[in-house]
């Protein structure tokens, strides 16, 4: 049993058969004369939709276990300019039945490509203990699979399988270019700083059944902290790492969100440490509307739903409209039928 249907696919009054989604959230509710419903949230790497199931609430629950893939009858329906699902009958399916990446978003990028140009940018560090430090990292096998694979986020920027790498060789590549336009930044430790900011995020995050979510010491402790303690592990197996380094480097990583109500624990106190605030938040927010437009349900501009987090709406484009856009970063999934809006794809970034 294979998809064949995705979700950026489906359009008004099409009938669905044994298609499989990952079920993202379920939700139990009541009618108003009291009768149970069923409330599902469906995904695949395409994006999101919201499938109901009116009838037999009690018996379907049994087969939806969040987190999970499920095979569903459907008909896809228009309401209130929001498309959804209305749900006949629903059955579990075993993850080794499918191949999990068309389930969960993931880069376009090739991770082997970034992988190896981060890599590259290690290497090319001038200072011989960041350097050392750098390749602690980039030459540890265990520990590398794992971030190359790793999300930056749960939900908001680069929140998809490899987006953590993403995030950060783009930060590198922007220290690299602003180190170069200004001689008075240390190359070496703001390069240190753009591939270090993040790097607690590999144990903060988990994967499980293909939901992000965070690990227990990611909620406890987050992932500034953790990155200094995975820091300060490699730190001590270098002979005569320089003391002042160590806590210049940490600084950058305690303070790159920017500000106390961002959740940084102290202020950008370094030359180098605002230059990172200022690159790590410029990939974040750009990354956030290429995600906006990539599923803007129409070409041209348009208004995005309202952003809490930007505290604004965002005029926007579709990429069909953006012609200096590379053929091969364009998304080859197609958008929802014109006129009907998945409510997902202003929302939960």
């Amino acid at each position: 049993m294979t998809q064949r249907i995705a979700v950026n696919d489906i359009e008004d009054g099409q009938q669905i058969s044994e298609e499989i989604f990952l079920l993202k959230e379920l939700s139990r509710a009541e009618t108003r004369a009291g009768k149970p419903y069923l409330t599902l949230k469906l995904m695949d790497k395409t994006g999101e939709i919201t499938g109901r199931i009116w009838d037999d609430a009690d018996r379907w629950e049994k087969k939806c276990t969040p987190g999970g893939l499920v095979s569903i009858y459907a008909k896809a329906q228009s309401y209130k300019g929001n498309l959804q699902l209305i749900i006949s009958a629903v059955d579990s399916i075993a993850m080794e039945e499918t191949d999990l990446s068309d389930f969960i978003p993931s880069t376009s990028c090739d991770i082997d490509e970034m992988a190896e140009e981060l890599s590259r940018l290690a290497k090319s560090v001038s200072n011989p203990f960041i350097k050392k430090l750098l390749l602690k990292f980039v030459n540890d096998a265990s520990f590398f699979e794992a971030f190359k694979k790793a999300p930056a986020a749960k939900s908001m920027h680069h929140a998809y399988l490899g987006g953590l790498l993403e995030h950060t060789l783009h930060v590198c590549r922007l220290a690299n270019m602003v180190s170069g336009l200004y001689p008075s930044i240390d190359r070496s430790l703001l390069l240190a700083g753009a591939m270090l900011h993040d790097i607690g995020k590999v144990e903060e995050l988990t994967a499980t059944s293909g939901l992000f979510d965070y690990s227990d010491q990611g909620r406890l402790m987050g992932h500034m902290i953790l990155g200094v303690e995975m820091v300060q592990e490699r730190i001590k197996k270098i002979k005569d790492f320089p003391e002042d380094l160590s806590v210049r480097i940490k600084h950058l990583i305690l303070s790159h969100h920017g500000r106390h109500d961002f959740g940084a624990p102290t202020l950008p106190m370094l030359h180098e440490a605002f230059v990172l605030n200022f690159l790590d938040d410029l990939d974040a927010k750009i990354n956030y509307v290429e995600r906006l437009s990539d599923k803007a349900p129409e070409d041209g501009y348009q208004w995005s739903e309202y952003q809490r987090n930007l505290e604004r709406f965002l005029f926007l484009t579709g990429h069909s409209a953006k012609p200096d856009v590379p053929p091969q970063k364009q998304k080859k999934e197609k958008t929802a039928h014109p006129g009907i809006k998945q409510p997902s794809l202003f929302e939960n970034m």
